[in-house]
């Protein structure tokens, strides 16, 4: 498997998201909204490397996780909502993201109204 990150100007995000994932073939792509930290992009890239991942070792598939992403219209994160078929990988996810981000010294109120920002 081959794991590509690409950073891209928030507007050419598949939807309103700092992070996105998909498999082509094998291989994983992740795309990160430009953040203007590199530190930051790479904690919402691990975020979603951890999260495809886990994704495909429990059987959740992409087109699961875009179908319940594009027609989410609650508060905050789908990931977080009750109902979402991936909140477990988001939940572990989140957690190895923000061990990250203390690992690399990230002040995380700071980052979570970057993300907001978008």
């Amino acid at each position: 498997m081959k794991i590509e990150i690409s950073i891209a100007p928030y507007p050419e995000m598949r939807y309103e998201t700092a992070g996105d994932w998909q498999f082509r073939g094998d291989d994983l792509h992740i795309m990160v909204a430009d953040l203007g930290d590199w530190r930051m992009e790479c904690c919402v890239a691990f975020h979603e490397m951890a999260e495809a991942l886990i994704c495909r070792w429990q059987g959740i598939t992409e087109e699961t996780v875009d179908e319940f992403d594009f027609a989410f219209t609650g508060d905050g994160e789908p990931g977080d909502d009750p109902a979402c078929p991936y909140r477990t990988a988001h939940r572990i996810a989140s957690a190895l993201e923000f061990a990250l981000a203390l690992a690399l010294d990230l002040d995380w109120k700071v980052y979570e109204e970057r993300i907001e920002s978008l």
